[in-house]
């Protein structure tokens, strides 16, 4: 990272690169999307990579700087960087409790954006959903001039991407939500650290496939008696069950570590 920035502690910096190498693996991530990380020390500062596919970055040089003011580069000639920086610049003004952020075009995700059918949460592991995820429609939003390419180009549309985290235009200054739906484009998630935005990424991938799985069940099902309804998880599972990812979610990023140490195509020099 540029010398004009503040420094990172290298923990941080190869948790950072890990973080995106376990998103490419567990296919939350391909050649596009991204992780961010607020600075520890610096709050109004927050870390992206600089704009390669989540796989291969692999070192501190890679990490570039911003202010979560307006997305500026810390570092003026770092200008190699993602287009939609808004949509985590924006967020982290929004939420200070909010440390990391992850956008992703999770395939399993996006027919909950489209479809009209809401993602609902199906099992313990995605207990962070709540009983409601709230979706993102940009096609709202658009300015006379505007590119209509779904992509989150500034601070307008990256604020209003930050406000459906909330339940309401309050002065709330944390995230009622944890994951929002973009449609037609992905999701996008936020948490208090990496290791938990991480989970809560992949969880929420999962979770999209089973209730896929489940309404093609329930479609495909040819008997005589009638089903009962799905039960999907009620408040207070869901409520109990984020506690419970809360506080565990050291343990699948230890194993996560590992497989991603171990596949052969990802380097952290961090």
């Amino acid at each position: 990272m540029s010398a004009t920035g503040a420094s990172l502690p290298d923990d941080l910096g190869r948790k950072f690169i890990s973080g995106c190498h376990i998103l490419h693996y567990h296919r939350v991530l391909d050649a596009y999307g991204h992780l961010s990380v607020r600075h520890p020390t610096q709050p109004d500062i927050f870390i992206m990579a600089r704009q390669i596919a989540p796989a291969l970055v692999s070192a501190p040089e890679d990490l570039v700087q911003y202010r979560v003011s307006d997305a500026s580069p810390v570092d003026p000639s770092m200008t190699d960087g993602y287009v939609e920086r808004y949509i985590h610049s924006e967020i982290f003004k929004k939420f200070p409790d909010v440390y990391a952020v992850i956008h992703s075009h999770a395939e399993s995700v996006i027919p909950y954006g489209i479809s009209g059918v809401p993602l609902q949460t199906c099992f313990h592991m995605a207990g962070f959903l709540g009983t409601s995820t709230p979706v993102y429609d940009i096609s709202t939003l658009y300015s006379a001039g505007d590119k209509q390419d779904m992509l989150v180009r500034d601070t307008r549309l990256g604020e209003a991407l930050a406000d459906c985290f909330a339940n309401s235009k309050s002065e709330s200054r944390s995230a009622d939500h944890a994951v929002v739906i973009m449609r037609g484009h992905g999701m996008t998630v936020v948490a208090p650290n990496i290791e938990e935005c991480v989970l809560r990424a992949i969880y929420t991938q999962q979770n999209a496939s089973i209730q896929t799985t489940v309404l093609v069940t329930r479609s495909a099902y040819r008997g005589s008696a009638p089903l009962p309804e799905v039960r999907f998880l009620n408040d207070a599972e869901a409520a109990d069950s984020a506690v419970m990812t809360h506080w565990s979610s050291g343990r699948p990023w230890k194993l996560w570590v590992r497989e991603i140490e171990q596949a052969g195509l990802y380097i952290n020099k961090a």
